[in-house]
């Protein structure tokens, strides 16, 4: 019997969703609000009789009390109470707050919080509105109880969301924006000074498999969410895989996730390099018109050619002298910056374990080889050099 991809990929998620595989983290332990920070806005916060509440505040913006933590993929429950009809409230999943997006402004999936039926049901903060349109269940809008506490279960696994509001099931959303955030609570502005509140209680979540939140730079296929830059036809997509080969260019990723601003991640690419091939890929950098990218740190990918700056180094840096790769294999590169510690990795062995110095002096031509913020680039070093990238995925950690 034959199934398809998709319908194979539909019986894994709902088995998924079915059980969560770790352990039940209480995100707040009913006394304080340790482990949580508020973003934007002035509404107040407080933990009473075991809860926590938030109060509106006048003249205020949208106001969230947001996790410490990101996850991924998880299952989350929550009760929550509004004690004011009135109010709109909501529970971010999978957040941040970037300062390249409307000055930091909190955005991603909210769960609604209202009593106008539209409780439970996915909204895309601050981006792109409403995910989830479909009202015709009768049974979904009455699933919310005003005066009374409301269970909400909510799972995310891969691109796949659902809600449940007292065991009504509600919402259920495909969408890959965003793999991995933090959880907030919010107090949505008012008009005047009513001094609204919404309360929350009984908050815990327990992450699903290895906890996802990787995201996919490269769809397989095509180079949407790329951007090259001088020389077009020295990059391509071949079986899967983009191919760098030519004379030199750089290809920038320009695509949605984090609105292709990086700074804290884990990043994971399969590269195969042919005999004589140098390229590397670039992390916290910016697209430029043509040359050398002059931001950010290159990671060397090089396991033959002359230059004896080897894969797995940061070019110029924390180099590498031996191959920890051969020529016409697949290997796992990774790496991870968090802070300003970088460390790489080729097939789980550590190749780069480097902290950039507070106070680090660069040589004039390195000047913007500095930890920031930025995209990622992969390079065509020139016509001899053949490499090729595939299953990039990212994960983004807080900042």
């Amino acid at each position: 019997m034959l199934i398809r991809a998709s319908l194979l990929s539909a019986l894994l998620a709902s088995a998924a969703f079915a059980q969560g595989d770790g352990a039940w983290l209480e995100l707040f332990d009913g006394k304080s609000l340790a482990g949580w920070k508020q973003l934007n806005g002035t509404a107040s916060y407080a933990v009473e009789d075991g809860a926590i509440v938030g109060t509106t505040s006048k003249g205020s913006p949208n106001s969230f009390l947001c996790t410490e933590r990101f996850f991924g993929d998880f299952e989350l429950e929550f009760e929550v109470k509004l004690l004011d009809d009135e109010l709109n409230s909501g529970v971010q999943i999978r957040s941040w707050s970037w300062p390249e997006h409307d000055k930091g402004r909190v955005h991603g999936y909210q769960v609604e919080v209202a009593t106008n039926g539209e409780a439970g049901f996915v909204y895309d903060e601050a981006r792109r509105g409403w995910l989830t349109t479909d009202r015709d269940d009768p049974r979904a809008r009455a699933a919310f109880v005003r005066g009374a506490w409301n269970r909400y279960r909510v799972v995310c696994v891969g691109s796949t969301i659902k809600t449940w509001i007292n065991d009504v099931p509600v919402a259920d959303l495909r969408d890959d924006w965003s793999a991995t955030g933090f959880i907030g609570l919010q107090v949505h502005s008012v008009g005047g000074d009513p001094k609204w509140r919404v309360a929350w209680r009984k908050l815990r979540l327990r992450e699903i498999g290895d906890g996802g939140g990787f995201a996919s730079l490269f769809d397989g296929t095509s180079l949407a969410g790329w951007r090259v830059n001088e020389h077009p036809e020295s990059v391509s997509v071949k079986d899967g895989a983009i191919v760098v080969r030519g004379e030199r260019a750089h290809v920038f990723y320009d695509g949605p996730i984090a609105r292709a601003s990086f700074r804290n991640f884990e990043l994971s690419a399969l590269v195969r390099t042919q005999p004589g091939a140098n390229s590397g890929l670039y992390f916290h950098t910016a697209f430029q018109d043509e040359g050398w990218p002059s931001k950010g740190y290159e990671v060397q990918v090089n396991n033959t050619q002359g230059d004896w700056r080897r894969t797995g180094g940061l070019y110029a840096v924390a180099d590498v002298r031996e191959a920890p790769a051969k020529d016409g294999q697949w290997f796992l590169m990774e790496v991870r910056v968090e802070g300003k510690h970088v460390v790489v990795k080729v097939d789980g062995k550590v190749t780069a374990d480097y902290v950039e110095p507070d106070d680090v002096k660069r040589d004039p031509s390195l000047a913007g080889r500095l930890i920031a913020r930025g995209t990622f680039a992969l390079q065509a070093h020139d016509p001899e050099s053949e490499v090729a990238f595939k299953a990039l995925r990212v994960r983004l950690l807080p900042e």
